[in-house]
């Protein structure tokens, strides 16, 4: 996959994004942990997706401690995007 700069830098958003997602795993009540997964990052920021779109209002409400956490262990992301996906 190396040998093509658009998958090599698919590959490496990917691993930023689970990077991330470990990050601010631990600022996560364990009973919505299981009903949130990383999604896709980009230039405009990262999301995460919910299960359902009561996840994704709690979600919504964490956003603020998140960035913060991201930022102090030096993630730099636009924004923090909530989406609902079925898991």
């Amino acid at each position: 996959m190396r040998s093509s700069q658009a998958l090599a830098r698919l590959v490496d958003r990917l691993r930023e994004s689970n990077a991330m997602f470990a990050t601010i795993l631990p600022l996560l009540p364990a009973a919505l942990a299981a009903s949130v997964r990383p999604g896709p990052l980009d230039e405009a920021g990262w999301s995460l997706l919910g299960a359902n779109a009561a996840v994704a209002a709690k979600l919504r409400q964490l956003v603020p401690r998140f960035e913060d956490q991201l930022r102090e262990r030096g993630h730099v992301v636009a924004a923090v995007r909530i989406k609902v996906q079925p898991l």
